[in-house]
């Protein structure tokens, strides 16, 4: 009867023991169809959002499309008002319109560039809109330049051109594209959301019956465990299951965390990239008004210099009193033209002379200079890097940046301070300065010990006539100067102030590679001397559309021994030169109606190849064809007598009056 009993309790221990092992195995399979259900409704989530991002990609694609669409028919309609009225607010409004749509087209590559067929319509687009460009530029300009009729006529034409049509049709091609993409992405989206739902649906419901199979075991153990054995499994079970869900709590209080510090830095991030580009904006639209303000002045002024210096001429020898006034006269004329030169070079259409220099020794040499200006309650030190990179600029330029921040940090100190030049070899990587691409660069530092500036006065430092002196102490155009002296010269600049630190203002201009020495325009001024050569009783075409500068260029050439032959346009200088072989050389303006003067050099160069072309400008940039001036002979508007006969000299000198076949 023992054994029997014995064997009654192993047979009960082995029982135990089969239950134990099924319900472990029962549990480890649920286990395991629970954590692959968790995971298929996971990447069922993760495919429903993906679904959805591509969704709104189709729809910015179709917005983007349609708001290029509506900037190209915004801008032709304003440039069709322009055409009509020839009102200049109207001619802005194309032009900023025809920019917006510029933009919307960068956007519109960037958002189809996983699409290769979008991708070569984006090309294609982007080809269409350079020409359509150049089509509506052609009655713009006559517009500008008050042909209305013949305004007319090329709005008319431009109407009927097949690139409208065709952009019209990429256009309507792109966005139909999108929303059959658009239509089979919301059908994705809707299949994934859907077999999400009911993959969320399945598991609820296997969470029930966990539920009920957790029951039927606990049953099961309330059966086969002693209740002091259950209680101790109930109060583990309970404390794994709150150690979890703390850890699981604390998990999405992390990621919460994180994606908020996310979205702060990232409105962060848009918030300077937007206030620097309104700035950089505002500077591109001041730099376009002070280029046309100094390109009008430069027109008056050469009459003024022109006409004063003739006058003083033939005034010799009549009463002092009249040439005082005429020196007078002449100086505050020179005085204007200084002044548009800063406004050039803040416009960067001044034209450089850049050539490669060493900058630290280029600063060490102008330390006497620095001396002077400072005084001698300014210490001064410089420091140069070992084996310092050179630059390519001009060094007169650079000399007056150099000199202008002297003057400006010694103002700022009140007379009195330490200042401070470095110079130093820097690699920048892409936006790390301004717009600055990546590369090596030589940054010159100067440094103040002044009263530094607020973040007010430091946005606004590079804005022309802006200045923080009393009245007399400064026009405001010393910075803007420097601004665009060195934007022009392919660098930047940045300045680091703040109220009683003292300010540094950093130049940051690229190094200097055999690659970067250009030929450049010759640039005459006033100070050359005229080459010797006996060239008197030449005849000269004087090519220029405004007719007193015109008139005042004819009676200097007179007055200095030569032949003027006056001209207002291109097509009248072509048909002159045929029946003119006699002459020996060609003055021409840069911008005028119609052909303008790079033009004109190039169908001279055609036709008469050894005949020599002297341009007569006070705007360099001004026609868009700097690169076509290269290596010619250019005299700066305004120009007294002398520089002109400079000019011509040297201009005859390089190319010697020939016999031309009539």
């Amino acid at each position: 009867m023992g054994s029997a009993g014995i064997d009654a309790t192993h047979e009960g221990t082995r029982r135990e023991a089969w239950r134990r092992g099924l319900a472990i195995i029962a549990a480890l399979a649920a286990a395991a169809f629970l954590i692959g259900l968790v995971v298929l409704v996971a990447s069922s989530n993760r495919e429903r959002d993906a679904a959805m991002v591509r969704e709104r990609h189709s729809y910015e694609v179709v917005i983007v499309s349609r708001a290029l669409d509506a900037a190209l028919a915004r801008s032709e309609a304003a440039l069709g008002r322009f055409v009509v009225s020839s009102d200049k607010q109207t001619g802005a409004l194309y032009f900023d319109e025809w920019r917006k749509a510029g933009r919307l087209l960068d956007r519109l590559r960037v958002l189809t560039r996983d699409n290769p067929e979008q991708v070569e319509l984006g090309n294609e687009l982007a080809r269409l809109y350079i020409a359509r460009g150049r089509e509506l530029a052609a009655p713009a300009s006559q517009s500008n330049y008050g042909r209305a009729w013949e305004a007319v006529g090329l709005f008319y034409q431009a109407g009927q051109a097949a690139s409208l049509t065709r952009i019209n049709a990429i256009l309507t091609q792109i966005s139909d594209q999108e929303r059959a993409i658009l239509h089979e992405r919301s059908l994705r989206a809707a299949e994934s959301t859907e077999r999400s739902n009911r993959l969320a649906a399945l598991l609820s419901g296997l969470g029930l019956l966990l539920v009920v199979a957790a029951l039927g075991l606990g049953w099961a153990t309330v059966s086969a465990f002693a209740e002091q054995r259950l209680a101790r499994r109930d109060a583990q079970a309970e404390a794994e299951r709150a150690e979890t869900l703390e850890y699981a709590v604390a998990e999405r209080t992390r990621e919460l965390r994180e994606a908020n510090e996310s979205l702060r830095r990232e409105g962060v991030e848009r918030a300077a990239a937007e206030a620097q580009l309104r700035q950089v904006q505002k500077m591109e639209a001041v730099g376009q008004l002070t280029g046309g303000i100094a390109h009008d002045f430069n027109n008056m002024l050469a009459v003024v210099v022109g006409g004063l210096d003739l006058a003083r001429r033939r005034l010799s020898h009549e009463a002092q009193e009249v040439g005082r006034h005429i020196d007078n006269a002449m100086e505050g004329a020179n005085r204007a033209a200084a002044l548009t030169k800063r406004l050039l070079a803040f416009a960067r259409a001044e034209p450089l002379l850049p050539e490669g220099l060493d900058p630290a020794k280029l600063i060490s040499g102008m330390s006497d200079l620095l001396d002077r200006a400072l005084g001698e309650r300014i210490s001064m030190t410089l420091r140069a890097a070992d084996d310092s990179w050179q630059i390519w600029c001009d060094p007169s330029q650079f000399e007056n940046a150099v000199l202008n921040l002297a003057v400006n940090a010694r103002d700022a100190m009140e007379g009195e301070g330490e200042l401070t030049i470095e110079t130093s070899n820097v690699t920048l990587a892409a936006g790390e300065v301004n717009e600055a691409p990546a590369g090596d660069y030589v940054r010159i530092d100067v440094t103040d010990t002044g009263v530094g500036m607020t973040p007010e006065v430091r946005d606004r430092a590079f804005e022309p006539f802006f200045t923080t002196k009393p009245v007399g102490k400064g026009t405001g155009l010393g910075l803007s100067q420097i601004f665009g002296f060195i934007r022009q010269s392919e660098g930047d600049i940045a300045i680091r102030s703040a109220p009683g630190e003292g300010t540094t203002v950093s130049l940051y201009l690229p190094r200097f590679t055999a690659k970067g020495a250009a030929q450049d325009a010759t640039i005459v001024e006033e100070a050359v001397p005229p080459v010797a050569i006996d060239a008197s009783g030449t005849t000269i075409l004087v090519v220029e559309d405004d007719p007193r500068v015109r008139n005042a260029t004819v009676g200097a050439l007179a007055e200095i021994g030569y032949v003027p032959l006056p001209c207002p346009g291109g097509e009248e200088a072509l048909a002159l030169l045929a029946q003119h072989p006699e002459i020996g050389l060609v003055i021409s303006d840069v911008v005028m109606p119609g052909m303008t003067g790079p033009e004109l050099a190039d169908e001279i160069a055609r036709q008469h190849p050894d005949l020599g072309i002297l341009f007569v400008t006070g705007f360099v940039g001004e026609a868009g064809d700097a690169g076509r001036m290269s290596g010619r002979d250019v005299l700066r508007k305004p120009f007294t007598v002398s520089a002109l006969e400079a000019a011509v000299a040297a201009a005859l000198h390089r190319h010697p009056p020939a016999h031309r076949a009539a």
